[in-house]
């Protein structure tokens, strides 16, 4: 794994982002053995375990929403970079702030209904598992809130004058 910081920006948030990636992968490799013991169980013991639909739900969705958040900082999410690159410096540096604040915001509203769909369901038991109804929500919001603060991090290091503009 790489150790140093592939982008300029606090090390906390590097540290933070490397977290929400091992996270992920954790997620991914849980959630594969999860399935393994759903297909073990059903085709060797004839006896399919309840739990494991709503449990791997639950993996995938904790390695997608902070694989995501991931990608916003290492600028390695799905984007429309071959316009920016295309086009004169001012405008290529209008398109990505422009970006990065739809990423905000998108991940803003991730987090806040989110967060309200984890309240909601709390009090509702999933079936197959003890987890409440709405857990698979509490990898959302946080990846959303991550996603925001991400990308808050990168306007802020957007918005720096270049080396160009500073003399």
């Amino acid at each position: 794994m790489q150790t140093d910081n592939p982008m300029p920006g606090h090390p906390a948030l590097a540290a933070l982002a490397r977290s929400a990636l091992l996270t992920a992968g954790a997620a991914l490799v849980a959630m594969a053995a999860v399935e393994a013991w759903q297909v073990f169980a059903r085709y060797v013991l004839n006896d399919s375990p309840g739990w494991t639909e709503p449990v791997a739900l639950f993996l995938l969705n904790t390695a997608m929403s902070l694989g995501a958040a991931a990608g916003v900082r290492l600028k390695s999410h799905f984007g429309f970079f071959m316009l920016a690159h295309a086009a004169p410096p001012p405008v290529a540096r209008a398109l990505e702030v422009f970006a990065i604040l739809v990423i905000a915001a998108l991940g803003a509203v991730i987090a806040a209904w989110g967060v309200e769909l984890l309240v909601d369901g709390w009090s509702i038991a999933m079936a197959g598992t003890r987890l409440p109804q709405s857990a698979a929500f509490l990898p959302m919001s946080v990846g959303g809130a991550l996603m925001c603060v991400f990308a808050i991090e990168r306007l802020v290091l957007a918005l720096r004058p270049t080396a160009t503009e500073a003399h």
